[in-house]
C-alpha cells in the first residue's frame, strides 16, 4: 500500500469520532460549536473594523487614494505574514489550539484598543492593523481546525456555519454605509472588546475527540499541499474560489454604485450599499446550505456546482451595468450566494484527506495561498476595467471558478475522493 493511501493518513480528523464510544454527547458538542462560532465571529470583528471605519475617517482627514487602500490592506497583509509564520511552524497543530486562538485574539484587541487613542492615518496605525492580521492567522484557521476536530459526519455544515458567520461580519460594513454613519473610534472600540470577550470565550470550549498533536516542527508537511495529488486538486480548486471570491467582495460595490448613479436613480449611494449588503450577506445562508447539501451528496458535487454558477454570474453582471433592475438585482444576488457556498467545503476537504496531525498546518498554508493570490486579483480588476470595462473585468474573474471547476473534478475521479464525506464525493 502506498504510503499515501495509509487509512490513518487518510481519514483525518472527521471519521475518527466516528463510531468512537467516548465522542462527546450531542449536547456537549452543541454547546463547544457554539462557543467557538461566537468566539470565531467576535475575534474576526477587529478584521472587518478596519473596512467599517473607513467612511467615518474619510470625513474627519484627508486621506489619499493610497493611504485608503492601506487602511483597508493591512490587515489582510498581516494575515498573510502571520499564515505563513503559523504554517512554518507548525503552530496550529503544536499547540493547544484554544491557547493559541485566546493569546492572537487577546493581542488583537490591545492593539486595536490603541487605535481609538491615535490618529487612524499613518504608519503607527498602519502597523497596528498589520499586527492585527497576524494575529487573526491565529484565529481564522484554528477555529476551523477546532470545528473538525468535533465534526461526526457533519465536517462541511460545522466548518460551513463558520464561513457563513464570518460571510456576514465581511457584509457588515455596507449594512453601516446604508443605515448611517458610525464614528470611527466607536467601531475600533467595539471590535476591541468583542475581541477580548473571544479570549475568553474560547477557553470555555472543549475540543472533540480528532485532535491530535504534532510533537516537533515538520517543514514536509507544507509540501505535501502540493506533492499529494489529492490535497494539490482540492488547493488548486480552492485558489480558483480565491481567485473570484474578494474580488468580487471588493468592486461588486464599485460596479453597483456606479451603475445605480448612471440611472440617476435618487439616493443612488444609499440604495447600492443596501444592495451590496444583501448580496454578501445572502452568501452567508449559501454556505450554510452548501455544507448540509456537502455533507449528503459530496464535496466534489457541491464545489463544482457552485463555482459552475458563480461563474456564470461573474460572465453575466458586467452586460448587465444598464439593463433593467429586475435583471440585475437577481444577478447580483445569486453571484454573493455561490460565491460562497462552496468555500468551507475546500477546508473541510482538507481536515479529510490529511493526517490527523497536520491538519492545522495544512489549513493554515491553504489560506495562505488563497488570501496571496486574492491580492493579485483584487489589483487586476481595475487595471482590467480600465480597458475592457466591467464586462471584461468580471469575465477575468470567472477565470478562476472555472478552473476551479475542472480541479475539484479531477479530484473526483481520483481514489482518494472515498475519504471525502464519508465516501460522498
Amino acid at each position: 500500500m502506498r504510503p499515501d493511501l495509509r487509512p490513518d493518513a487518510m481519514r483525518g480528523l472527521t471519521t475518527s469520532a466516528v463510531g468512537n464510544p467516548s465522542a462527546k454527547p450531542a449536547g456537549r458538542k452543541a454547546v463547544s460549536l457554539a462557543i467557538i462560532l461566537a468566539a470565531q465571529v467576535a475575534a474576526m470583528s477587529v478584521w472587518f473594523s478596519s473596512s467599517a471605519a473607513v467612511a467615518s475617517i474619510k470625513q474627519q482627514y484627508a486621506i489619499g487614494a493610497s493611504q485608503e487602500a492601506m487602511l483597508t490592506t493591512a490587515v489582510q497583509i498581516g494575515f498573510v505574514a502571520g499564515t505563513v509564520v503559523s504554517a512554518l511552524l507548525s503552530l496550529a497543530d503544536r499547540f493547544d489550539p484554544r491557547r493559541l486562538f485566546a493569546l492572537c485574539a487577546a493581542i488583537a484587541a490591545i492593539a486595536t484598543g490603541c487605535l481609538v487613542f491615535m490618529a487612524p492615518v499613518g504608519p503607527g496605525a498602519i502597523a497596528l492593523l498589520f499586527l492585527t492580521g497576524i494575529c487573526m492567522a491565529g484565529v481564522y484557521p484554528v477555529g476551523m481546525r477546532m470545528a473538525a476536530t468535533c465534526a461526526n459526519r457533519d465536517l462541511g455544515l460545522l466548518i460551513g456555519l463558520l464561513v457563513g458567520a464570518l460571510t456576514l461580519g465581511s457584509a457588515s460594513p455596507h449594512l453601516l454605509a446604508a443605515a448611517g454613519d458610525v464614528e470611527w473610534r466607536a467601531i475600533y472600540g467595539v471590535a476591541s472588546g468583542s475581541a477580548l470577550v473571544a479570549a475568553l470565550l474560547i477557553t470555555f470550549a472543549k475540543l472533540g475527540p480528532g485532535i491530535r498533536r504534532a510533537p516537533s516542527v515538520d517543514l514536509s508537511k507544507i509540501a505535501e499541499s502540493w506533492r499529494r495529488t489529492s490535497l494539490r486538486r482540492v488547493n488548486l480548486g480552492y485558489l480558483g474560489h480565491m481567485w473570484e471570491l474578494y474580488a468580487m467582495w471588493a468592486w461588486l460595490p464599485v460596479f453597483l454604485h456606479q451603475s445605480f448613479a448612471a440611472r440617476g436613480l435618487q439616493n443612488a449611494d444609499t440604495k447600492a450599499a443596501w444592495l451590496t449588503f444583501a448580496a454578501i450577506a445572502a452568501g452567508a445562508a449559501g454556505s450554510w446550505l452548501g455544507g448540509i447539501v456537502a455533507d449528503r451528496r459530496g464535496r466534489t458535487f457541491v464545489t463544482t456546482t457552485a463555482m459552475s454558477a458563480s461563474g456564470i454570474c461573474a460572465l453575466l453582471i458586467g452586460w448587465l451595468y444598464s439593463a433593467p433592475l429586475f435583471l440585475l438585482v437577481p444577478v447580483a444576488i445569486i453571484w454573493g450566494i455561490t460565491v460562497i457556498a462552496d468555500s468551507a467545503q475546500f477546508s473541510a476537504s482538507v481536515a479529510e484527506l490529511a493526517e490527523p496531525g497536520s491538519v492545522g498546518t495544512l489549513l493554515t498554508a491553504q489560506t495562505c495561498a488563497g488570501f496571496l493570490l486574492t491580492m493579485v486579483s483584487i489589483h487586476l480588476v481595475p487595471e482590467v476595467q480600465a480597458l475592457l470595462g466591467w464586462p471584461g473585468a468580471f469575465t477575468m474573474l470567472a477565470l478562476g471558478p472555472f478552473a476551479g471547476c475542472a480541479a475539484m473534478l479531477r479530484l473526483r475521479r481520483d481514489p482518494e475522493a472515498r475519504f471525502l464525506a464519508g465516501g460522498r464525493r
